[in-house]
């Protein structure tokens, strides 16, 4: 694989603590955020799995919502390039589909959206360690892609960990980590973990926390809705000034 395969562009790389975290919903809301605003904005996800069949062929209800959320006139092809059915990291997909990842494919779709946009945000897949191929993590893709990071994490017991491991291991390999966001905070029943997860994460790291998302039922990836509350948390964050 070639140094800079990638376009340099302004952008966000959301990458997440773990897997169902919220990266979708939050990678939406901070994409349809700046386009509210006039911002150029183009969505990519490079790499689904747990991809549905369609008539058109596999499609990534991931790319569908993030699509939904800036209006894009690209094809979820161009949006997804690399798509699996198997809900399975990456390199477990690769090996039972016995279909290679077309890097030249990939590569062009993000050249074609980048080339229209003025910020491109970029969805990743499960967490930073993920392997993508035997040689290749989720980490290699986002040191190439060069983005300032975006963390996703839960807001619950637990996260410290998770959420420090991942910003190390960003830094390490020489990335911007813009902040973390917490999702899923439920205030009535937030515990003493919760409440100080924020402050220890921030005091540890030097991190800061962007914003708290609560929980919001009525938010519907299928639907390509999110919720009042979630666009509220979102909007909190002046992202334009953070990049």
């Amino acid at each position: 694989m070639n140094e800079q395969r990638f376009e340099k562009v302004k952008g966000i790389f959301v990458t997440g603590t773990d897997t169902s975290v919220g990266k979708t919903v939050v990678a939406g809301a901070i994409a349809r955020q700046l386009a509210t605003k006039g911002r150029q904005t183009g969505v990519f996800k490079p790499i689904a799995t747990d991809c549905k069949h369609t008539r058109e062929g596999l499609v990534s209800p991931d790319a569908e919502f993030l699509a939904h959320c800036v209006d894009s006139r690209f094809s979820l092809e161009q949006i997804n390039p690399i798509r699996y059915h198997e809900p399975v990291a990456p390199i477990i997909a690769i090996e039972r589909s016995k279909r290679e990842i077309d890097w030249e494919s990939l590569e062009q779709a993000y050249k074609n959206i980048a080339a229209e946009s003025e910020i491109v945000i970029v969805e990743g897949i499960g967490g930073v360690m993920v392997p993508i191929t035997k040689n290749y993590l989720v980490i290699d893709l986002m040191e190439e892609m060069a983005l300032p990071v975006v963390i996703v994490a839960w807001s619950r017991l637990g996260t410290i960990n998770h959420t420090l491991l991942t910003i190390e291991m960003c830094k390490n390999r020489g990335l911007q980590v813009l902040g973390v966001v917490l999702n899923g905070y439920q205030a009535e029943e937030a515990s003493l973990a919760e409440e100080t997860n924020i402050r220890i994460i921030n005091e540890t790291t030097g991190v800061k926390i962007l914003t708290v998302i609560p929980f919001d039922k009525s938010t519907c990836l299928e639907k390509g809705k999110i919720g009042e509350e979630i666009t509220a948390a979102i909007d909190m964050v002046k992202w334009q000034e953070l990049l």
